[in-house]
């Protein structure tokens, strides 16, 4: 190892958690100014979380926030952000509460509440519809196709970003959504065909008499089979519940554009729905996790969080070995 390696303090935070080792853990690393993309796909890699988030100096935000899996970087990371808000309180990183965070899709805002819930704004939500065959989208989630057809009438397949594009996958219940046995191989073929992040399947049938939906989240593509909790496709989701009318009986779009079979929609909001909603995520993967998502005007992600280690890793010049010692 050269003795030119620098040091890096690198924390593992338990995004949408109240307690440790459960919820999305993601590696926060600050005063990340120094490092080279190579470097911060090795450090992501080398702490395994599903992302890690480097923080530096911004000309134009209080941070710039960069994102990556083991495998590669990502554009926006929602439990990510919630990590890195939740690190910043600890540390005073964040004095008054809030700040803002350049990201790749642009700046956002951030907020830490009183009471330890760390917000971020999403992008302008869109949502398109996608011809799909159930049958295939079935097989590739190892679901039963009736199961998906059963909800179809009210709620169809649908791409949907606020950031990050999510296939998002009705199914009628929550025994649909644990027993699902993704196909991996055919799941990533699926997401680089419609060019999005992962597929978020979800139910109305939740554990919690107090969640919206239960969510599972599988991006392979993305170097994450099946993420634990996802802030990203928990506020896309939000938007696609907008989009179809789920809480009001009807659909609320106001714009349109798009070409071809898919149609992209500008959400809007109803007065008459519920302005914030609930997504519980993780529990067959043994980490539960609740994301709070707020759609009034924008669409805002929340949630608590728990830095569950702290550390340092050495990082060798990216000239010399890819090779990093914890």
């Amino acid at each position: 190892m050269s003795e030119q390696a620098e040091t890096v303090s690198v924390r593992l935070v338990d995004a949408f958690a109240e307690e440790p080792l459960s919820g999305n853990p993601a590696g926060v690393v600050f005063d990340a100014d120094a490092l080279t993309t190579e470097q911060c796909q090795s450090i992501a890699n080398e702490l395994g979380a599903s992302e890690t988030a480097f923080l530096s100096r911004s000309d134009d935000a209080d941070y710039r926030i960069r994102y990556f899996t083991p495998t590669q970087e990502v554009d926006l990371c929602g439990h990510a952000t919630i990590g890195s808000v939740v690190a910043g309180g600890e540390t005073g990183r964040l004095t008054d509460g809030t700040a803002t965070i350049e990201t790749n899709v642009g700046v956002l805002d951030v907020e830490l509440d009183a009471d330890g819930t760390a917000w971020m704004e999403q992008d302008a939500p869109t949502v398109r519809e996608v011809s799909l065959e159930y049958d295939r989208v079935a097989a590739a989630l190892g679901v039963d196709v009736a199961a998906l057809e059963g909800v179809a009438r009210d709620l169809p397949l649908a791409v949907a970003s606020t950031g990050l594009p999510f296939l998002v996958v009705p199914i009628t219940y929550l025994q649909d959504v644990g027993g699902a046995d993704p196909d991996m191989a055919a799941i990533e073929t699926l997401t680089d065909e419609l060019d999005v992040t992962g597929v978020y399947l979800f139910t109305f049938d939740a554990l919690s008499s107090e969640s919206t939906v239960h969510g599972r989240m599988f991006a392979p593509g993305a170097g994450v089979p099946e993420d634990p909790v996802t802030g990203t496709a928990s506020g896309a989701a939000g938007a696609y519940l907008r989009r179809f009318g789920a809480f009001s009986g009807g659909s609320t779009d106001t714009v349109t554009a798009g070409t071809g079979g898919d149609t992209s929609v500008a959400v809007s909001i109803d007065d008459a729905e519920p302005t914030e909603l609930r997504f519980e995520q993780g529990h067959y993967v043994d980490r539960p996790g609740f994301v709070r998502v707020r759609v009034d005007g924008g669409v805002r992600v929340g949630g608590r969080g728990v830095v569950s280690m702290t550390g340092e890793l050495r990082v060798p010049p990216t000239d010399e070995s890819d090779i990093i010692e914890g």
